[in-house]
């Protein structure tokens, strides 16, 4: 009786239909922009860089998690105005961003050579209007677009990231 019950449920879930999606348009504003996320991650380097993620949503809810060198170490939370974040998901698509190569570290075509080993590197990551994109950059690579690290600065001001580093 239970293996014939186990057999109806499953075949119930095999052939049920997913409800088909909202359109875009008939989407409010807030609901659209759920889908944003904007992550930076800073990596240690030979000295005092400060090392953190920050992660900020469509919403405009930012998580902050410090972890060297910073005057907030552990997780904090704020946030930002959700045209903020609009207007930097705009930057992003204007720079190119979605269009830079995967990866700017030592030995991958994006960085034929090396300044020097005692630079932090930056990983960006972000999701908005459809598109995904992750980037890893380390600061010693010379052929990475200068727009690059202009946006993860650019990251770091609209999430305000100031509040939870500076000492």
């Amino acid at each position: 009786m239970t293996r014939a019950v186990l057999a109806v449920v499953a075949l119930a879930i095999a052939c049920a239909r997913p409800a088909p999606p909202v359109p875009q348009a008939d989407v409010p504003q807030a609901v659209a922009d759920s889908g944003t996320h904007i992550t930076l991650e800073r990596g240690p380097c030979f000295g005092t860089c400060p090392v953190y993620v920050v992660t900020v949503e469509g919403s405009g809810s930012v998580l902050f998690q410090g972890k060297r060198f910073v005057a907030d170490s552990g997780v904090s939370t704020g946030t930002v105005p959700s045209a903020r974040v609009d207007s930097l998901v705009a930057e992003l698509a204007a720079a190119g961003y979605f269009d830079f190569a995967d990866r700017y570290v030592p030995g991958e075509p994006g960085c034929r050579e090396r300044v020097t080993t005692d630079l932090p590197s930056v990983t960006t990551e972000v999701q908005a209007r459809g598109r995904r994109k992750r980037i890893e950059h380390y600061h010693g690579c010379p052929d990475a677009p200068p727009a690059l690290q202009a946006l993860e600065e650019r990251i770091d001001a609209v999430a305000g990231v100031a509040r939870w580093i500076s000492r």
